[in-house]
Order: structure tokens, then sequence, then C-alpha cells
């Protein structure tokens, strides 16, 4: 995804998921990142909110999201701009919706780090929206 950015490969780029720890161990990972942003270091997290491959309308014309994908991104978007982290973070408690949602955590979990480096008073916003084959969010985040 970076190449795209930065067609000459020209920055340092370190990858940090390990899907097989707990989701608290990738917020604590951004909390401990977040100074890193006062010294220009962008903090990346590429995934999807709601990914699931399964549900997904391939080859076939999704003229509207599923209603649990929906509703699992508002939820979600609500708890973050309200600095509700926790949740998010035990996101296997937050029902059906999230379970659809994050079928597997691997996409889910660059969020995690997004989201903890957020810092007093900044806000969150979402530039982009929307849900692609009824399953797959393409939700940015942005922090700052």
């Amino acid at each position: 995804m970076l190449r795209h950015v930065y067609p000459d490969a020209d920055i340092p780029v370190v990858q940090l998921i390990d899907e097989n720890k707990p989701a608290s161990f990738h917020f604590e990972i951004g909390r401990k990142l977040a100074p890193l942003r006062e010294e220009g270091i962008l903090v990346l997290g590429s995934g999807n909110l709601v990914h699931n491959l399964h549900a997904y309308a391939w080859g076939r014309h999704m003229p509207d999201p599923y209603d649990w994908a929906v509703r699992f991104e508002q939820e979600a978007k609500e708890m973050m701009v309200a600095g509700e982290y926790k949740p998010l973070i035990e996101y296997e408690k937050l029902g059906p919706e999230a379970l659809l949602s994050i079928p597997t955590p691997d996409h889910y979990l660059p969020m995690l780090y997004v989201i903890a480096t957020r810092q007093q008073g900044e806000f969150i916003t979402f530039p982009i929206e929307g849900v692609d084959g009824g399953s797959i969010s393409m939700l940015t985040v942005q922090v700052g």
C-alpha cells in the first residue's frame, strides 16, 4: 500500500501486527508510539474496521451494505469519537455485529494502533466512509 504514496521506498517502515497477541497488546503499543507523532513520524494502520470475506458479494452487485456491518461501523465510530476505547479493545464482547464484522482480527488491529495515538484535545475524523461488497468497510480513521 505504501509504495503508492512513497514509490521510491525511501522511508523506513516497521510492521507491528502479531495477530496472536490480544487486542490490548496492540492498543498499548499504539500508546507507546504516540510520542513519535511529535517527531513527525507517521503512525499508519492499514486494514478494515469491518472485514468479512465470507459474506462479501463476490461478483454480485450489492446495492446496500449488510445492516450488521453498518450498525457495527456506526457504533465503533461513536466510541472512537467519545474516546471510549475499552469496548473497541474488547470487541469480542460487543455482540454478534462485532463478531460478524471481525471474524479474524488481522484487519481490525491496525485501527487500535491509530486510535491509541490520540492525545488530549485531538479530534478523530473519518475522511473516507463506505462499505464495499456488503461486508468490507472502507472507513478511514484520522487522528489529529
